[in-house]
């Protein structure tokens, strides 16, 4: 079956060089970076890809979000992707997006993955982390690992601007990292000690039917998992690592709470001078992310709740300080399929294309 043509008078028409294609179109991840690239201002839908999909048309799976002209979803055949594209989100399982990778980059189609495949700049920690799919022979080109920029925008504006590929973060290090960093950069806090205590809803876990999300399990329960070794750790290891100079370790803890989106995290480290204050601390976080619109600090005294970001490219950020012993925490909160997946890939669309990063991104959440 053949896709419908795209209507070059369509509402949603823009001029070539800002064509997405979308790869793993009907996944959750997939979902939200449809409906924003739908009402998107400078962006047009031009390929929808998925392998058992593929032949069904978009009204057939989600006929909740129309699309223009109801287009066919299509094998994920990477000149296919080259011929109509200028960009893709790949939204796909980890070990997948990397089969795609090379020979889209060889067409010249620059490439947001929103799965683990480049996140490791070394292939061999990759492959300690991601077992399971490295003895399904999965191959990842080393030296692509050392080329992808990992997709935090605040962090990394400049170097995501001119990258051929960027590899989104996960959800749990973006919500970890945000309010991390500037201290770790500025030397504020011990290397060693840090906690970190994350909850997630359920859509955290993708689309895929799963014992532990069935409402009966999940309802009324909250339950930690992945307690040593959680798969995101050593991802935020790496980051953190980079920022501070120094190898860090740390210890963290995600928690499936009852809810279906939402990403609560709590940091704990020691101040290195246990005279700073909150307020302090405030303004550090304060002063990193003054020219970012799409982070926000909270006063003193007032910490973030998952329903205030619910829907949006909003991460909530907070800070205290217990006085008692030094200790520094610090809170954030994100929308997990949003600015932890689709809208910060978005995000990083827009550098990349010399737009605004928070163009056409929601930063306002419909409360309650």
């Amino acid at each position: 079956m053949q896709s419908t043509p795209f209507n070059p008078n369509s509402k949603n028409t823009c001029n070539d060089g800002h064509r997405v294609a979308v790869v793993g179109a009907s996944g959750y991840g997939g979902l939200q970076t449809l409906r924003l690239l739908r009402d998107h201002p400078f962006f047009k839908i031009t390929f929808l890809g998925g392998e058992r999909t593929a032949g069904k048309r978009w009204s057939e799976l989600c006929p909740y979000l129309t699309l223009d002209q109801d287009p066919v979803i299509q094998d994920p055949d990477p000149l296919k992707i080259s011929e109509v594209a200028d960009y893709v989100i790949l939204s796909l399982p980890n070990g997948i997006a990397c089969q795609l990778v090379p020979q889209l980059l060889e067409n010249n189609v620059r490439i947001i993955d929103l799965s683990a495949d480049y996140r490791y700049r070394s292939l061999d920690q990759w492959k300690q982390v991601y077992v399971h799919e490295s003895n399904a022979n999965v191959r990842i080109d080393h030296d692509l690992c050392k080329e992808a920029i990992y997709g935090i925008p605040e962090w990394n504006r400049n170097s995501i601007a001119k990258a051929r590929i960027v590899s989104a973060p996960g959800c749990f290090p973006t919500a970890s990292l945000l309010p991390l960093l500037p201290f770790l950069k500025q030397g504020l806090i011990e290397n060693e000690g840090l906690i970190i205590d994350a909850k997630t809803g359920t859509s955290g876990g993708g689309r895929d039917p799963k014992q532990s999300l069935l409402l009966a399990e999940a309802s009324e329960s909250i339950t930690p998992y992945g307690v040593v070794g959680h798969r995101h750790t050593s991802e935020i290891e790496q980051e953190a690592s980079l920022i501070s100079g120094k190898s860090i370790q740390l210890q963290f803890t995600p928690h499936l709470v009852p809810m279906v989106r939402g990403l609560l995290v709590t940091v704990y480290g020691r101040l290195r001078d246990p005279g700073l204050t909150a307020e302090d601390c405030n303004t550090v976080l304060e002063a990193t992310y003054r020219d970012d619109p799409c982070i926000e600090v909270l006063p003193v005294g007032t910490y973030p709740a998952t329903k205030w970001v619910r829907h949006t490219n909003k991460a909530l950020l907070s800070v205290q300080v217990d006085k008692r012993n030094g200790c520094l925490i610090l809170m954030s909160a994100i929308d997990n399929l949003m600015k932890g997946q689709a809208s910060q890939a978005i995000q990083c669309l827009n550098l990349m294309s010399n737009n605004k990063p928070e163009l056409g991104l929601p930063l306002v959440s419909y409360y309650p």
